[in-house]
């Protein structure tokens, strides 16, 4: 069966993969129980048994063509499941023309990949397996084959699933292990939660910058019922305008995609200079045009690169594109405007955006802190001159709250950070 026709009927036919119904897991701090039942309902948790499964799944480079890439190459769980990498690496040391986005939370997303070209985790689950220059295996016929002929994963596929290894169970055993890869625990959390000192001076004038003049929450608000930090929409913010004619290449993107056509985007996203049409890929939208999906900014101080294509290395790189408005292109997202930051502004955001990290992970956030602040002096983003409004006309700033009256931004779900339990 051709990869698009079955992700197609998978889609379609998830309650015939439904689980026993399981209870709902322990969610770490941070992570709305709501949010957890509006994404995994009851009949479609996955059972230990999956969870197991995919697991192994996830780590066997034999999915892969030449038996060197796993899921794990791309997504190390030591590494908040990213690679570190600008851009991915598959087999025969082929590289994409994509960032590896985190696992983490992915089960929240409202739609999979950077230009949200899959809209489950099962069909998100396979199309790396398939695709030439990742994982590299021809089609799924051939994986199920792989799979089918490795005595281990024929037993278990017919204990877990009852019976012999299929596409549509491979899959859902892969999504079940990525359903329980959740993060929150970070001390954002414990600030929002009351506890006022978990956060330092600097990282609490940042929470304030981003929820005000960084203008951050736009697109990636987070508060206690909702923890990913993202709007799950596309949006074009002017990364993709640094080396392409935009126009031209949405002619050739209008010409060539097949629309719902999955594995042809998948191969046009990662091998291509289409890649930079973004979310134009999928829709044949004028208006997707580079747009691309709001990351997380869950432990955002250790996932970067940044960017759908890993071209800013550190956190001060990606506060001074916003900064100075982005790049301009006809297709630039209207949000994107001038900030007028200073450089103590904008220390403040990024010392906030390390508090995002999740406490299993500090030893990691310790030594990226480190490497980006080596690089701090290494600027090829700033642009003084737009962010300030000296040149270009990018809109006015924002106001810079007094902080000595209030942070604004103390204000979450629980009230004022610090308030009296009985007020």
């Amino acid at each position: 069966m051709k990869a698009f026709t079955w992700l197609a009927v998978l889609v379609s036919s998830g309650a015939a993969l439904a689980a026993e119904s399981e209870p709902a897991p322990k969610l770490p701090l941070g992570v709305s129980a709501t949010l957890y039942e509006l994404s995994v309902p009851a009949a479609h948790r996955p059972t230990p048994a999956r969870i197991a499964l995919g697991d192994k799944l996830f780590n066997d480079k034999r999915l892969s063509a030449d038996d060197s890439v796993s899921c794990a190459t791309c997504h190390d769980p030591k590494r908040a499941f990213t690679d570190g990498k600008a851009r991915s690496v598959g087999i025969k040391n082929q590289v994409g023309k994509r960032n590896s986005p985190t696992v983490l939370n992915a089960l929240f997303n409202a739609t999979q990949f950077w230009d949200g070209r899959s809209g489950t985790l099962e069909e998100q689950a396979v199309l790396p397996i398939i695709n030439p220059i990742e994982m590299g295996m021809p089609d799924l016929d051939a994986v199920v084959a792989k799979v089918k002929g490795i005595p281990e994963y024929a037993s278990a596929f017919r204990d877990v699933y009852g019976r012999e290894v299929t596409a549509e169970d491979l899959a859902s055993a892969l999504a079940a292990f990525e359903r329980t890869q959740f993060s929150g625990n970070a001390r954002f959390d414990r600030f929002l939660a009351g506890e006022s000192n978990a956060l330092n001076a600097s990282e609490k004038r940042g929470w304030a910058l981003f929820n005000g003049k960084a203008r951050c929450n736009s697109c990636h608000a987070g508060n206690a019922v909702s923890p990913l930090f993202s709007d799950q929409k596309f949006h074009n913010i002017g990364i993709a305008a640094h080396a392409h004619d935009f126009p031209t290449l949405a002619g050739e993107a209008l010409r060539v995609v097949r629309t719902g056509d999955a594995k042809q985007i998948d191969e046009l996203a990662l091998q291509t200079d289409l890649s930079e049409m973004g979310r134009f890929l999928v829709t044949k939208n004028e208006n997707d045009i580079g747009g691309f999906k709001t990351p997380t900014l869950r432990n955002v101080g250790v996932t970067g690169p940044y960017m759908h294509d890993g071209s800013l290395a550190t956190l001060w790189d990606v506060m001074d594109h916003y900064n100075k408005g982005g790049v301009p292109n006809p297709y630039l997202d209207g949000g994107m405007q001038r900030l007028g930051l200073t450089e103590p502004e904008i220390d403040d955001v990024v010392a906030f955006l390390f508090t995002l990290t999740s406490t299993d992970l500090s030893a990691l956030e310790k030594k990226e802190a480190a490497a980006q602040r080596a690089r701090k002096n290494k600027r090829p983003e700033r642009d003084t001159a737009a962010a300030l409004g000296k040149k270009g006309n990018l809109g006015d700033i924002g106001v810079t709250p007094d902080l000595a009256v209030e942070n604004p931004a103390a204000r979450g779900f629980y009230g004022p950070v610090g308030a009296s339990k009985e007020n």
